[in-house]
């Protein structure tokens, strides 16, 4: 989750499901991303999001889309960007009964320990780059822990 859904978190479900996929997994995952805010509901990711996973062989056909009520209730992880991210979720997680989700940040699961994947909208294409290495590198880490 981010906050807009069309940088950081559409990267980074690409990641996640191009890797349960090479692993053969997929069928044990489901896999989405989702904005805190509703200002890109139905957008597809930023240009440079797109072309950047092209880069890396990763096609995604992502629509913005805005947490529901429900994402609380079904996911059992729902993993953000950032500390106002984070924030934003358990905020709005306890308004939802039934919350089974466990709010993190993705950047806990860095071996390089960045915590926080910056926003790369007002930035350029290396920015992206960054994001997507750092997703890479969560994600495989998520990816090989019990769950």
């Amino acid at each position: 989750v981010s906050i807009g859904n069309i940088c950081r978190s559409p990267i980074a479900e690409a990641v996640f499901r191009k890797l349960v996929t090479d692993e053969k997994v997929e069928n044990k995952w489901m896999t989405d991303s989702a904005a805190v805010s509703d200002w890109n509901v139905g957008r597809c990711p930023d240009a440079r999001a797109l072309s950047c996973l092209r880069n890396h062989g990763i096609e995604t056909a992502h629509k913005a889309r805005q947490i529901t009520k429900e994402d609380f209730q079904t996911f059992d992880y729902i993993l953000c960007m950032d500390e106002s991210n984070l924030r934003d979720l358990k905020r709005k997680s306890n308004q939802v009964k039934d919350c089974k989700a466990t709010i993190e940040l993705l950047g806990t699961y860095d071996p390089q320990k960045q915590l926080i994947i910056e926003d790369p909208y007002y930035g350029n294409e290396k920015d992206f780059e960054t994001v997507y290495e750092q997703c890479v590198r969560c994600c495989k880490a998520f990816l090989e822990k019990p769950h």
